[in-house]
């Protein structure tokens, strides 16, 4: 190639390379590297439809070659740019493949996921259009290695993005008093539907020997038991949507004025009340190893989710614990 003599093969490293005896000289054939770039905006991915072949019609991600000296992630927001209009910032890789092409030999994928930034969406040349897909409901890309640097990108959000349909759903429940969706943390819940007698044993060997909660000491514990039992199934119910907040209202009101009635004081009855709370939540981390964000976050959504209930409950005994007056 330097000298034009004839090139012939010759083995390198056991690989098979173009060889000139002249020159002393190897020859090498790499993959041609070949970006994209993932931005999603409110679960809404980027997608233009390609106007050129390969795979004229169909839908890919920004992608295209790069180029002789400039580096991979510019590369990346270059061809963004270009095909899309929009100018982001490389936030993260995603996933490298590789792959061939009959026109362009073997190719090298590199992807990443970028940030919108600025910039109006419009098709540029190679692009007949470009759009926001919802990400669950996006067509089949044009090409393996973008189906698959999609897949991986959305294995890696998945924990994220149900950490964010929980807490919407909390904070519609923390609104409303209750809601029925599918939370994170019904899972603990569940733990504790089915372990509510074990629970309910639990809270009564503290709240007999609580020193702050005397009266319960001289009450026959099976009434206590039962009494917890009928509250942690209000708390079940109230978790599924299905325990109207009347009532709830009238239900602890009317605890709170026949715990008057029984002799029982304010304080003790809402310890009381306090100490079961306690003692579910103690019971939920027992039965969930807290060894990932995810856990972490259930258990941080199912505190929230008790502390409103029981706050709640707490309020209405005390009202009818008042209205003996």
């Amino acid at each position: 190639m330097y000298c034009g003599r004839e090139i012939t093969q010759k083995p390198e490293n056991d690989i098979i390379r173009d060889y000139c005896i002249q020159c002393d000289q190897f020859f090498y054939d790499n993959p041609l590297p070949v970006v994209a770039a993932i931005v999603v905006v409110k679960r809404q991915i980027l997608l233009v439809k390609r106007k050129i072949e390969p795979q004229k019609g169909k839908w890919c991600l920004p992608s295209g070659y790069a180029e002789s000296g400039e580096s991979i992630e510019a590369a990346a927001l270059r061809e963004l740019h270009e095909e899309t209009g929009v100018i982001g910032k490389v936030i993260g890789f995603v996933d490298i493949d590789s792959g061939f092409s009959s026109h362009s030999g073997d190719l090298l994928f590199v992807t990443f996921e970028a940030e919108w930034m600025s910039g109006t969406m419009r098709p540029g040349d190679d692009a007949e259009k470009v759009r926001l897909w919802d990400i669950e409901r996006m067509p089949p890309l044009a090409f393996d290695s973008h189906n698959r640097a999609v897949s991986v990108y959305c294995r890696s959000k998945k924990e994220y993005w149900d950490m964010i349909d929980s807490f919407h759903l909390s904070v519609g429940e923390s609104r409303s008093g209750r809601n029925g969706g599918n939370f994170l943390s019904d899972k603990l819940v569940r733990s504790v539907e089915i372990n509510a007698e074990v629970i309910a044993k639990r809270w009564l060997e503290e709240v007999r020997s609580n020193p702050t909660t005397p009266t319960y000491a001289l009450v026959e514990p099976t009434t206590s038991y039962q009494r917890s039992l009928l509250i942690l199934r209000h708390f079940s119910q109230w978790l599924s949507g299905t325990y109207s907040d009347v009532l709830e209202r009238e239900f602890y009101r009317g605890l709170g004025s026949s715990r008057k009635e029984e002799g029982y004081s304010l304080s003790e009855m809402l310890t009381a009340l306090s100490l079961l709370r306690k003692t579910i939540w103690d019971f939920a981390l027992e039965q969930h190893v807290l060894t990932s964000t995810i856990d972490i976050y259930m258990s941080q959504e199912l505190e929230r989710r008790m502390i409103l209930f029981f706050d709640r409950a707490a309020y209405y005994m005390a009202r009818g614990f008042e209205d003996k007056n």
